[in-house]
C-alpha cells in the first residue's frame, strides 16, 4: 500500500507540536525511543524524524513527500518549496539585535558593519533588498555572544520570547521575517501521495478551525433572539431550541476565540443567561 512520507523535526518544541497535531487529527503513531522512521497505525503515513536543517533538502530531492517545518528554515534553505498550510504554532521571528547601549534608526546603520548569523541567505536577501552591504560571520549556535566578544556589531537570529537577547544585553531592532510551522510539499510528489496529502490536510484544517473557535450555549428570552443573533451569527446561523420554560429558548453557536470575551459581555448585556462554553475538537464546514 502506498504511503505519504512526511518529515518532522527530530526533537524540540516543533517536534512536540507536530506530533500533537497528528494526534489531534486521529493519526496514531508509535515512535519509540531513537527511532528515525515509523509508520502510523491507522493512516497511510510514514514519518521521518530529521534534523530541522536537513528537511528542505529531503523535500527538494523527493525523499519525503511533505514536511512540517518552520517557515524560517524554508526561507533560508529552500524558498521555492510550496507551502500548502500554515499551522499556527511554533511562531517566532528572524530579527536583528544589537547591544542595548547602541542606537539604531534603520538597516542603513549596518552599512559596512559585521553581522553574526546562522541565516546567511535570509540576511543577504534582506540586505540586498535595502541596498546595504555588510560583512557576515556565519555561526552555528550561540550567536548572541558575538557582540559581547567583539566579533560582530549586530546579530540576526531567531527571537521567540526575547529572554535570550535580554540575558546577553541585546535588543531587537528590526524584523526580517515572521515565521510559524507550515505544511510544505515536495515538488516531486506523485499523484497517489497527493491524494493522501489532501486527506491529511483536510483533517488538519478542521483541527485548526476548531482551535480558533469555542462552542457556546445560552438561554435567552424569545423577544431578545433577534438582538442575540446579530451578536452571534455562528457559522451560518445559530441553532435555536425552545425551552420548557415559557417564552425562553436555548441558542447554540460558535465564537471566535480572539473576540470571545467581548462577545460574552455583549450577550450578558442583552439578557443572555446560563452561558455554557465548550471546546471544539473539529470543525468540518
Amino acid at each position: 500500500m502506498s504511503k505519504l512520507k512526511i518529515a518532522v523535526q527530530k526533537s524540540g518544541r516543533l517536534h512536540d507540536d507536530s506530533m500533537k497535531i497528528l494526534k489531534d487529527i486521529g493519526v496514531f503513531v508509535d515512535n519509540g525511543k531513537d527511532q528515525l522512521k515509523t509508520s502510523a497505525a491507522n493512516f497511510p503515513l510514514e514519518i521521518f524524524y530529521l534534523r530541522n536543517g536537513d528537511i528542505p533538502q529531503y523535500l527538494k530531492d523527493g525523499i519525503v513527500d511533505a514536511a512540517i517545518i518552520g517557515e524560517n528554515v524554508l526561507f533560508e534553505k529552500a524558498d521555492n518549496i510550496t507551502v500548502i498550510e500554515k499551522l499556527g504554532f511554533s511562531k517566532c521571528k528572524v530579527s536583528i539585535a544589537i547591544p542595548k547601549t547602541k542606537q539604531y534608526s534603520s538597516i542603513k546603520d549596518l552599512q559596512g558593519k559585521r553581522i553574526a548569523t546562522s541565516y546567511p541567505n535570509t540576511v543577504t536577501k534582506f540586505l540586498n533588498k535595502n541596498n546595504v552591504s555588510a560583512n557576515l560571520h556565519i555561526i552555528n549556535g550561540s550567536v548572541e555572544i558575538a557582540p559581547n566578544i567583539g566579533l560582530a556589531h549586530a546579530i540576526v537570529d531567531i527571537v521567540s520570547s526575547g529572554n535570550t537577547l535580554f540575558k546577553n544585553n541585546l535588543k531587537e531592532v528590526d524584523v526580517l521575517l515572521k515565521s510559524e510551522a507550515v505544511l510544505a510539499v515536495s515538488p516531486k510528489i506523485h499523484n497517489i501521495q497527493k491524494s493522501i496529502l489532501s486527506k491529511l490536510q483536510f483533517r488538519i484544517q478542521s483541527v485548526l478551525k476548531s482551535r480558533q473557535n469555542k462552542y457556546v450555549l445560552l438561554n435567552i428570552p424569545n423577544e431578545k433572539i433577534k438582538d442575540i443573533i446579530n451578536i452571534l451569527p455562528g457559522m451560518n446561523s445559530p441553532t435555536i431550541i425552545p425551552l420548557a420554560r415559557s417564552g425562553w429558548s436555548s441558542l447554540h453557536s460558535v465564537i471566535n476565540k480572539n473576540t470571545f470575551w467581548e462577545v460574552i459581555d455583549e450577550l450578558k448585556a442583552n439578557g443572555a443567561e446560563g452561558i455554557l462554553v465548550c471546546p471544539i475538537e473539529n470543525m468540518i464546514l
